[in-house]
């Protein structure tokens, strides 16, 4: 009995044993966990590289300090373009991969937009400055239309001649001389500043241009051109030219408190950034107060000039605000964001578009570039100035106007110097975001 009782123990603590040993080798033949052990293994190979490497691109590229949120940002956006990539040939894409796809996608306009400016006396710097900045965030390339004094011609050539072939690819110019084609030359040279008087013959010089910006020198485009250049496309069918409101409250207007003649609107406009489509201002008849039929553009200006010349003040602009206080359907109005002056600023913030949006074209009027009266306009006119295009935009440009920002904070307008940093932080920032997710495109 003894012996037939232990010989029961051990088989069944050999049954026992068996059968935990087919339960744990079925187990480890479970479909299941070699699925899961699948997608850990899929998940580790798809992780991100270490950051260290987007460092490296970062510094490369850029700056060694970006600003507040870019590094988390960049990181999001490389994950996402990854993620996309591993999408199968022929499969289905998912969220992730559809919008790295939109993000890489980014449309670039083919074309030329046209812009032009007046430059005499000692304006050579200040127009270059404008050029630089029109250059730095602008997608299409420019056509640049350069009217200035004879001696100044061979300075312009010498100084656009020695940017670098990455920045010269980009736009083409023409200098012309200062003509008029009525009237006599040397009393419009005179009628405000030096030459200024030469954008209200563009249309009639420049026959073969349709569209066309003009630009005073002291204008500073704070993002691409070809955002402003969009707004040729909301023009309704009277409308032929595009300029902003010389002021936002009447109280505090030239036009509305001074002018002694007919002007537009409410404040009147202001010139400095002025759109304008070439084909249709040739082509209009414009009412008048002259006589009862209506003229063409070149017939209107010498007598406009010679019914008004001793009730003007800022010369050609005037004369421009008259022309569309008779003819209001063909002009679109633009917010002030797009023509910041001081005026906007140094009586009180009265610019409500750019403290939403920031400002996207920056207007220095009243030499405050070159002065002490308002050193936050100074201090981004500096920056873009000092510049060299093989810096690092970040570093080289973002950086020192927020750092010369901290000595305007005593001034009305540098004490608001969100309004001036916004626009060009997003500028730059898209553009380090589109530089960065370009070098990962989907297969």
């Amino acid at each position: 009995m003894r012996i037939h009782g232990k010989v029961v123990v051990i088989a069944v603590c050999l049954g026992v044993f068996l059968l935990l040993y087919f339960w744990g080798g079925n187990a480890a033949d479970d479909p299941l966990l070699k699925e899961v052990e699948e997608e850990e293994e899929e998940e580790s190979n798809s992780s991100p590289p270490p950051p260290t490497e987007l460092q490296r691109y970062v510094a490369a590229k850029f700056a060694k300090k970006p600003a507040a949120g870019v590094g988390e940002r960049t990181d999001e956006l490389l994950r996402r373009g990854r993620e996309g990539k591993k999408t199968k040939k022929g499969g289905k894409p998912n969220a992730k991969s559809i919008l790295a796809r939109n993000l890489i996608k980014r449309p670039r306009a083919g074309g030329t937009m046209d812009l032009a400016v007046v430059a005499c006396g000692n304006r050579l710097d200040e127009t270059l400055t404008m050029v630089k900045s029109a250059l730095l965030f602008s997608f299409k390339k420019i056509k640049l239309h350069i009217f200035s004094e004879d001696h100044l011609a061979p300075q312009f050539e010498e100084r656009l001649n020695q940017w670098p072939r990455s920045v010269s690819s980009k736009f083409q110019y023409s200098i012309y001389p200062i003509t008029f084609s009525v009237g006599n030359a040397d009393e419009w040279k005179k009628l405000f500043k030096p030459c200024a008087a030469q954008r209200l013959f563009l249309p009639v010089i420049l026959k073969d241009v349709d569209s066309l910006l003009y630009v005073d020198t002291d204008v500073l485009f704070l993002r691409p051109v070809d955002d402003i250049w969009r707004l040729l496309k909301s023009f309704n069918s009277t409308q032929l030219a595009a300029m902003a409101p010389e002021h936002e409250v009447p109280k505090i207007g030239w036009y509305s408190r001074f002018a002694r003649h007919p002007f537009y609107g409410i404040t009147g406009v202001n010139s400095g950034v002025m759109l304008m489509n070439l084909t249709r201002i040739r082509r209009t008849m414009f009412k008048n107060s002259m006589i009862p039929s209506s003229l063409s553009w070149e017939d209107l200006l010498h007598p406009l000039y010679q019914k008004y010349k001793n009730h003007i003040t800022w010369g050609d602009q005037d004369l421009l605000n008259i022309i569309f206080h008779y003819n209001p359907e063909c002009l679109f109005i633009f917010p002030c964001q797009w023509n910041y002056r001081p005026d906007h600023c140094m009586y009180g913030s009265n610019c409500k578009g750019a403290e939403e949006e920031g400002v996207s074209i920056l207007h220095g009027n009243r030499g405050v570039y070159h002065d002490d009266k308002q050193p936050a306009f100074r201090a981004v006119y500096d920056a873009i100035h000092d510049f060299s295009f093989e810096d690092s935009l970040f570093q080289s440009l973002f950086y020192p106007i927020q750092t010369k920002f901290l000595d305007t904070v005593n001034t009305l307008c540098g004490r608001i110097p969100q309004v001036f940093l916004k626009q060009i932080e997003r500028t730059m920032r898209n553009m380090f975001e589109d530089s960065v997710v370009l070098h990962v495109k989907p297969r």
